[in-house]
């Protein structure tokens, strides 16, 4: 009888034992930045906004990049970002910046004051961000866009065989930016900004497109123009995916034809209800003089719904072509505003 009782108490205790181990990996899978404040410091005690404010040490932190690269980076503070899309986001997660791309002071409020100049983000200078000494560099793993082709994921052997952590996104629609601002914040340990400047932009973005009209599908085109020509979009791009969200039916998504070879001609038989055009460049009226002249020399332009109706309509290139960032609730509203006000 004893003997059995102990056997009883043994697989008892072995049990539990497993569960406890069970629960200690399940909490480890879960965290993805540990903490190296001790647990009876006032902050960790009180669970004030301490750990919440710029500059906290918030301790390690693994996550993996958009390449599928696990990285780890450790309170980085000399921080380098090579779109200026991805520094604007890197400081609205509370971080600062030593170095970025041109664009990044061309088309973004950067505001860390001793960031300088690494080279255009299509061919960023790998002296001049390795001459910073940074401690993580932010790049992006996109193989083209505004500007010319990117080659930065050429720089990533260099930059890993100098010690300096690297990591690569690719971002294109609201959801790409959140995933990035969310790694962003774990890094910095800025909860409150994530909930700033992105949960509830998420939040200002489903209220829009709980508002489009149910059973109504307006036929669109999106374009941008530049003084080499012009570009159809489909719903892959990053207007295509919000007009996508706010229920419109793109014509380049049934007629591939245009995204190769833009098309006066099909455009007009399309007759799409709403044509949207994004100008490329610094300057509209140039980027815009290719389109006017071959929509002026064409009679039948003057003919089509969208134009007829005044529902031709040019983007600010500040939240259609850069990306809007903690306005993307802003590029929505726009769209919304033409499309069903």
């Amino acid at each position: 009888m004893m003997m059995k009782t102990m056997k009883r108490d043994a697989r008892v205790l072995f049990a539990g034992l497993v569960a406890a181990i069970a629960l200690f990996f399940g909490c480890v899978a879960l965290t993805g930045c540990s903490s190296q404040e001790p647990a009876d410091t006032p902050d960790a005690q009180s669970g004030s906004a301490g750990s919440d404010q710029a500059g906290s040490q918030n301790g390690p932190c693994t996550f993996t990049d958009d390449t599928g690269a696990e990285v780890t980076v450790d309170n980085p503070e000399r921080v380098v970002a090579c779109m200026g899309s991805f520094a604007n986001t890197w400081e609205l997660a509370g971080g600062t910046l030593v170095g970025a791309s041109d664009d990044a002071f061309e088309s973004y409020s950067i505001t860390s004051a001793d960031a300088v100049k690494v080279g255009d983000f299509s061919s960023p200078n790998l002296e001049s961000i390795i001459a910073l000494e940074p401690d993580f560099v932010i790049m992006t793993s996109g193989s083209g866009g505004r500007g010319g082709d990117s080659s930065q994921a050429d720089l990533k052997q260099s930059l890993e065989a100098s010690g300096i952590p690297v990591a690569y996104f690719e971002v294109t629609t609201f959801d790409d930016y959140l995933r990035m601002l969310r790694t962003f914040c774990d890094i910095t340990g800025r909860d409150d900004l994530y909930e700033q400047n992105g949960q509830a932009i998420a939040d200002a973005i489903d209220e829009i497109k709980a508002s489009v009209p149910a059973g109504d599908e307006p036929t669109v085109l999106a374009m941008t123009t530049f003084s080499g020509g012009t570009r159809v979009q489909n719903s892959s791009t990053m207007t295509g995916a919000m007009l996508a969200d706010l229920g419109v039916k793109n014509l380049a998504d049934e007629n591939q034809s245009l995204l190769k070879d833009f098309s006066l001609e099909s455009v007009i038989e399309l007759d799409p209800d709403f044509i949207f055009v994004v100008p490329m460049g610094n300057d509209d009226t140039a980027a815009l003089k290719n389109l006017t002249e071959a929509t002026e020399a064409n009679p039948a332009w003057a003919t089509l719904s969208a134009v007829k109706d005044g529902r031709f309509i040019t983007l600010e290139k500040e939240l259609f072509l850069y990306k809007p960032n903690e306005h993307w609730a802003e590029s929505y509203q726009t769209l919304f505003d033409h499309l069903y006000a």
